[in-house]
């Protein structure tokens, strides 16, 4: 079976690189990305999450540079993706992100952060709730980015507000939400609800179980759902510890990824064909349902951006066999033959 190559709009780091690293070189960005052509990955969102402007800065920088100078970096990376600091700092909400630097929405800081940059922020997860998000979506989305809602506690209202200023993607739905909140009027309801935004979820069993994601994909439907991973340098990667944007994490024998003596999940190590699989094999969709959510979905959600940009994608080919285990990849005229061999790195 021949599909489009999978596009992950949000991954944090792969194959024990940690994207966030300020001293990430290009040599290293070209293995985290060789691995997740492994996994079918072939266009795909670098991640910063929540740090102070400066931090900010000084990570994009290095991004870029790896991007820009890495053999597989510009085929791959057409821009980034900002995940905070505009999130909700509240416990719970705020998951691993620093609760102690983040604020409230500000487009002069992305565009301070975004300047000088080759390739453009173009997604942003923001917690609409904070003061000044409407006219910072507004404003987002005249710039080229899409936004999503995420690490939230806005209710019904305040989601519709955001939709129709322009948000058009929930982060991770189902994560980023504290564990104790109405059982009705909450911004899990309220995201699955509004139609005019389009969920992501990270199908691992670990931040959903499958018996909720099943309930969650059929509120959401399938037409308005999206597979992402999450990763951290933990994907792709054995049992360990793990640097994580100034942090360190520590990936499980189960797969799960915590900071050390902590609740809280800080990404994953799921990789985008191992949710294509698992999703068929929970038996939530069919494995052409998958691909749509891993391939076309993606591409479709970040399209006004990209065309904002003038960007044009080659996701290329992937090649699956009868048992959904990736064969190959093709991309941009070169063939990569999948060798994944070990559970250790699944």
């Amino acid at each position: 079976m021949i599909t489009g190559g999978l596009f992950d709009l949000q991954v944090n780091g792969f194959a024990g690189v940690d994207f966030n690293d300020a001293g990430l070189t290009p040599e290293a960005f070209d293995r985290a990305l060789a691995g997740m052509l492994e996994t079918g990955v072939t266009l795909c969102l670098p991640t910063l999450i929540t740090a102070d402007e400066a931090t900010l800065a000084v990570r994009f920088r290095a991004l870029d540079h790896a991007v820009r100078e890495s053999r597989l970096g510009p085929r791959m990376v057409p821009g980034y993706h900002l995940e905070g600091p505009f999130l909700n700092p509240t416990e719970g909400y705020a998951g691993c992100h620093p609760r102690e630097v983040m604020i409230p929405p500000d487009i002069d800081l992305v565009a301070r952060v975004e300047a000088g940059l080759s390739r453009p922020i173009l997604l942003i997860t923001l917690a609409p709730e904070q003061a000044g998000s409407e006219s910072f979506v507004r404003a987002a989305v005249e710039g080229g980015k899409i936004v999503a809602v995420g690490h939230s506690s806005a209710d019904v209202e305040t989601i519709g507000r955001s939709a129709t200023a322009g948000a058009t993607l929930s982060t991770h739905l189902g994560n980023g939400i504290a564990q104790t909140h109405h059982k009705f009027a909450n911004s899990l309801f309220a995201q699955l609800s509004e139609d005019r935004l389009v969920a992501t979820f990270i199908a691992d069993g670990i931040h959903i179980p499958p018996s909720a994601l099943k309930v969650m994909l059929r509120a959401k439907s399938l037409a308005r759902s999206i597979l992402v991973t999450d990763a951290v340098a933990a994907a792709y990667a054995p049992p360990g510890e793990y640097p994580f944007a100034g942090m360190v994490v520590e990936r499980s024998g189960d797969g799960t990824v915590r900071l050390p003596r902590s609740t809280y999940l800080a990404g994953s190590s799921l990789t985008l064909d191992d949710a294509v699989r698992n999703v068929v094999d929970w038996g939530l969709c069919t494995f052409d349902e998958a691909i749509a959510m891993a391939h076309d979905h993606p591409i479709a959600a970040m399209q006004p951006a990209l065309a904002k940009h003038g960007i044009v994608l080659d996701p290329g080919e992937v090649e699956w066999g009868p048992d959904l285990r990736i064969r190959q990849v093709m991309l941009a005229g070169e063939v990569y033959r999948s060798r994944r061999q070990s559970a250790a790195v699944t």
